[in-house]
């Protein structure tokens, strides 16, 4: 009788070190994702980097997360960043900060390239305040409406900014469209693991206390054509701010996907081809959404119960 318990206790021994633990089976799913970026990245003529983090466990994900990439549009980013702390600071009463209520009147000597809705408005009369310079800024990335805004709080502080988050590597270096501050390699840089870093950082309110932080991400997810969105559910909320330069495409962001938000960051540089680096971005945040999607709606076992749905036995 004893040597039989001994055999079944050692069976169910063998038994339960066989079947992983829930925590390991989430892991094989990361590393699905792993493999299937580690894919996109050896179809690409170009260069990628990727930094992916689970806001409710920590989690991260990365692929040449330290590396420097040109970010194009996405440092506005940064720039919107900074307006929402000094707004918060102003409230608190604080002088010289700029306030998301300031006014500005539109001048014709500040318009550059890649203007469009500012271009068409009527110079010493049209007045936007700096919530709707910063709403121009990210919804149709205009670049006159940015150095605006750049202006008003200061590429300094912007700076100062970063370096209170210990992000040494994300430096906001001209204003859009300066060709020749460009040509001298005064570029807008960051690096995966950085933007995504600040991104965190606001998320948790870090950066910008309540309620200016709900209002900042809402500025942020404002409607645009960009690729983290590009092949995810129409409903899903996605705060995010592409990039666009001659070989290079980025787009970094939060995605609110209930019971499981994330951030994520890709990054493409010496792209052979600019729409493979745009499509190699979507690729990757539709991979990224699926494993995500299947951790919110699923219990730590991998089950998963639809509404209505009693599933089957």
């Amino acid at each position: 009788m004893t040597k039989l318990l001994s055999i079944v206790l050692l069976l169910a021994s063998g038994a339960a070190c066989a079947a992983p633990p829930p925590a390991e089976k989430q892991q094989l799913l990361w590393e699905h994702l792993r493999a299937t970026i580690g894919e996109v990245e050896r179809h690409l003529d170009g260069v990628l980097g990727v930094a992916i983090l689970d806001l409710s466990t920590g989690q991260e994900l990365t692929l040449h997360g330290e590396e420097v990439f040109p970010q194009a549009s996405s440092i506005k980013i940064a720039v919107l960043a900074e307006l929402y702390h000094q707004a918060e600071q102003a409230r608190r009463g604080a002088a010289g900060k700029a306030d998301l209520s300031d006014r500005y009147v539109v001048r014709a000597a500040d318009l550059v390239p890649d203007s469009d809705i500012m271009g068409g408005l009527t110079a010493g009369v049209t007045q936007l305040t700096n919530r709707d310079l910063a709403t121009l800024m990210v919804a149709v990335s205009d670049n006159a409406a940015t150095n605006v805004l750049i202006d008003r709080v200061g590429m300094d502080n912007v700076a100062a900014l970063l370096d209170g988050q210990g992000l040494r590597q994300t430096r906001l270096r001209r204003k859009m469209m300066d060709l020749r501050a460009a040509a001298e390699g005064r570029e807008n840089v960051s690096t995966p693991r950085e933007m995504m870093t600040l991104l965190e950082r606001l998320y948790h309110g870090k950066i910008v206390g309540e309620p200016l932080l709900a209002d900042f991400f809402r500025v942020l997810a404002t409607h645009k054509d960009s690729w983290l969105p590009r092949e995810l559910p129409e409903e899903l909320q996605v705060a995010n701010k592409p990039g666009a330069l001659e070989g290079v495409r980025n787009d970094s962001g939060v995605v609110f996907l209930k019971d499981r938000p994330y951030v994520i960051c890709v990054m493409t540089t010496y792209l052979a081809s600019e729409r493979a680096g745009e499509q190699a971005i979507s690729a990757i945040s539709a991979a990224a959404f699926a494993t995500f999607d299947r951790l919110a709606r699923a219990s730590e076992y991998g089950r998963v119960v639809s509404p209505g749905n009693s599933g089957r036995r």
